[in-house]
């Protein structure tokens, strides 16, 4: 009973600062808090899209290597089709045109990696900008702080002035922490999605080129189909 006690009364004092914290910084507060929540939302949504995007592309390209190599096209292009990553749906173009030549499956491949890479870098730029933005905003509001603090000392008494000048100058560096806060942590995030979308893309790159040269090897491998009675004659 005392523990939930105590923990009740931390949870308010948590709170109580938080508020007395958001209310010192002004409205500038308020805008960094916008910008955040705004910057959140985007790396939720881009969490979300890049883990399902993503899939183990060594072990999808062996199971493609191996249908091939049994003449199974179509077992290949059933196990890209049951997947919603965009590694599958690329290698699945190429395999649609495995009876064509190697310059024509290139294009299908190539055609659509220039569809689906938009999907994986969607919207990164705007985390990087809202943590940009999110610094500028607390020094702003540091500034106006500022600005605000010198010019209520200039009017009070001599007796108070230091003591106004140190309460409006912590004031005013609120804005600056609280900027600092939703940057750095739009940062991690930022660069922690980007990492995941380079290796999303370069998975691609590996394994469409990888699946054009063995489309290609495997053609030249085949015999030529007979000729029919027709031409022989």
């Amino acid at each position: 009973m005392d523990n939930q006690v105590a923990q009740t009364v931390t949870d308010q004092s948590f709170l109580q600062t938080l508020a007395i914290f958001m209310d010192e910084g002004g409205i500038f507060m308020w805008i960094i808090l916008a910008t955040w929540t705004f910057g959140i939302a985007i790396a939720l949504e881009r969490i979300k899209s890049l883990f399902s995007y993503d899939i183990d592309g060594n072990s999808l390209m062996n199971m493609i290597k191996k249908h091939v190599l049994n003449n199974d096209v179509e077992k290949a292009i059933q196990s890209c089709s049951n997947s919603k990553a965009i590694l599958p749906m690329v290698l699945k173009s190429g395999l649609k045109r495995a009876n064509q030549e190697k310059d024509q499956i290139q294009d299908a491949v190539d055609s659509t990696i220039l569809e689906v890479t938009p999907k994986v870098d969607k919207r990164m730029s705007y985390l990087g900008l809202v943590a940009n933005v999110s610094t500028l905003i607390g020094l702003l509001g540091t500034i106006y702080g500022l600005i605000e603090s010198f010019a209520a000392v200039a009017n009070a008494d001599p007796s108070s002035k230091a003591k106004l000048l140190a309460l409006g100058i912590s004031k005013a560096m609120n804005t600056t922490a609280f900027g600092l806060i939703s940057a750095i942590s739009i940062m991690v995030i930022h660069n922690i999605l980007s990492n995941k979308s380079e290796k999303i893309i370069a998975e691609i790159e590996e394994y469409s080129l990888k699946l054009v040269d063995l489309l290609g090897t495997k053609k030249r491998k085949m015999p030529p189909l007979p000729k029919s009675t027709s031409e022989a004659a």
